[in-house]
């Protein structure tokens, strides 16, 4: 597979993330250890059967156990700590200071071997972010200190996101179907804390169950494949970029679906992330 087309294949992963509000809207009352808990094992069952279909088991036994705790730490931290993140704090701030992991991934795949961080590629981060967080704080009302514990989370977040993202472009040799296992130890390890610590709320209809089975599908399922490819094989400082467009796109989807309204930070937030990425792409 060439790098152009990795790349694409990896912005896939972005496509299906602007689904995941309006999906999670439509999941609700669902507590998130459990959403995690439903999604994953979809994403993990899905990722196995497509594996054993294709003749790739034999595959997944030559993967060493230290890959499986890094991949499987990575989905299970990052969610872990996006869900505590929220629930200590507004989701506005929580939400902008988890997103930096896209500037996180441009800034840190320059220390890749073969890879280099161009003064473009910083602008274009620049700009994405500062376009995210337009879209994400929208009029709140600005950082307090009696939140900072959720903050913190929230910046552990990014970071944990952003290191899988960039090492997992040291761990090329390991197949992709490597990430179904990574999604059914998450799925296990949510089930468990599920139990312990949640209430069982199963979701509540026909739209809740839709809403829930196409998260596992796409954005809590597919996206982790696709990405895996996009940032072992792709250009990783364009994908970086391109994944502010993520909170965007939400945004036009929430917006189509009459959950939201259209507003100027929405064209201003437009504006910016479309110049960062063309800046990023400039810098190739």
């Amino acid at each position: 597979m060439t790098r152009s087309k990795a790349t694409a294949v990896g912005f896939v992963a972005v496509l299906l993330w602007a689904l995941l509000a309006l999906l999670t809207v439509g999941s609700a009352p669902v507590p998130p250890l459990l959403l995690n808990a439903i999604c994953f094992s979809i994403g993990g069952t899905l990722g196995l059967i497509w594996t054993a279909r294709s003749g790739g088991l034999s595959q997944l036994r030559q993967v060493s156990w230290k890959i499986y705790a890094f991949g499987s730490a990575g989905l299970f931290g990052y969610h872990a700590l996006y869900f505590s993140a929220l629930r200590l704090a507004p989701a506005a701030e929580a939400g902008l200071i988890a997103y930096l992991w896209p500037l996180m991934i441009v800034l840190f795949s320059g220390l890749l071997p073969g890879e280099h961080l161009r003064l473009g590629h910083i602008l274009g981060a620049l700009l994405g972010f500062v376009g995210a967080a337009t879209l994400i704080t929208g009029g709140a009302g600005g950082f307090q200190a009696e939140f900072l514990p959720g903050y913190l989370l929230a910046f552990l977040c990014a970071l944990t996101w952003s290191g899988y993202s960039v090492l997992s472009r040291r761990l090329g040799a390991a197949p992709t179907s490597s990430v179904a296992v990574f999604c059914a130890v998450t799925a296990i390890a949510s089930w468990g804390l599920h139990f312990a610590l949640e209430e069982t709320i199963w979701p509540q209809g026909s739209l809740g169950w839709a809403s829930t089975l196409l998260l596992g599908l796409g954005p809590v399922g597919l996206a982790f494949y696709v990405w895996d490819i996009g940032v072992k094989q792709g250009n990783i400082q364009m994908l970086g970029t391109s994944s502010y467009a993520a909170p965007l796109l939400s945004t036009l989807v929430l917006v189509l679906a009459g959950v939201a309204q259209a507003s100027w930070g929405l064209a201003l937030a437009a504006a910016l992330i479309t110049t960062g990425a063309l800046i990023a792409a400039k810098s190739r």
